[in-house]
């Protein structure tokens, strides 16, 4: 079953009465809850991988769609945004993410250490992080680069199509973190690049993505 934060999270966000959420996958450009600061950054010993499969925002049960999780990989780290959220923005977050990510998604949480660009050490704060693990059914596992790429080019969901979710995603590590590496990611990039032309021509145009 999904879970919701734990006890200890809950205590120690409200003993700070504040909480860093670190999100990796879309929550990087629509986190969709208030929040007071925001910060670009990485968490140590995590991989994002597109092992998990999405029939709601970017898929359907028909046809899933593949959405990003972490893994334990002592020798990597995810970036991604954590965002700052305090006081009675707490709640409301952590509702609105325990349906979006938990119920929805099949998400549990955890609290990790996250390092903001360019602060160091002293920078560092502990996030709640969703993590997507093989306990839950909608897990879908490795593949390779092209097969999931296959799979991202033909699905769509509410939240819209799958290829707008692997682009933007791609967009961010491009834009904000251009020195960091994420090679389970470009590879997926770059193997969607190379079938779109095969999926869409000229006379049937790519997905407007908004």
């Amino acid at each position: 079953m999904p879970s919701s934060p734990s006890t200890a999270m809950e205590e120690h966000a409200f003993r700070d009465k504040s909480l860093w959420i670190f999100g990796y996958g879309s929550l990087v450009w629509k986190p969709d809850f208030e929040f007071t600061s925001s910060k670009v950054g990485f968490i140590p010993g995590y991989s994002r991988k597109f092992w998990q499969g999405d029939t709601f925002h970017r898929g359907s049960p028909q046809m899933p769609g593949r959405v990003v999780t972490i893994q334990e990989d002592c020798e990597e780290c995810t970036w991604g945004v954590a965002y700052e959220v305090r006081e009675d923005q707490i709640e409301s977050s952590l509702q609105y993410l325990n349906v979006r990510e938990s119920v929805l998604g099949g998400y549990i949480t955890k609290l990790v250490k996250f390092y903001p660009q360019d602060e160091g050490e002293e920078g560092a704060v502990l996030a709640l992080v969703y993590i997507a693990t093989p306990q839950n059914s909608s897990y879908l596992g490795p593949a390779s680069d092209e097969d999931i790429a296959n799979q991202i080019v033909v699905s769509s969901g509410r939240a819209g199509h799958n290829i707008e979710y692997l682009l933007r995603l791609a967009d961010f590590m491009h834009n904000y973190c251009p020195e960091a590496e994420d090679k389970h990611l470009f590879s997926i990039e770059e193997a969607l690049i190379s079938i779109l032309p095969y999926f869409y021509t000229t006379d049937d145009p790519l997905p407007v993505f908004c």
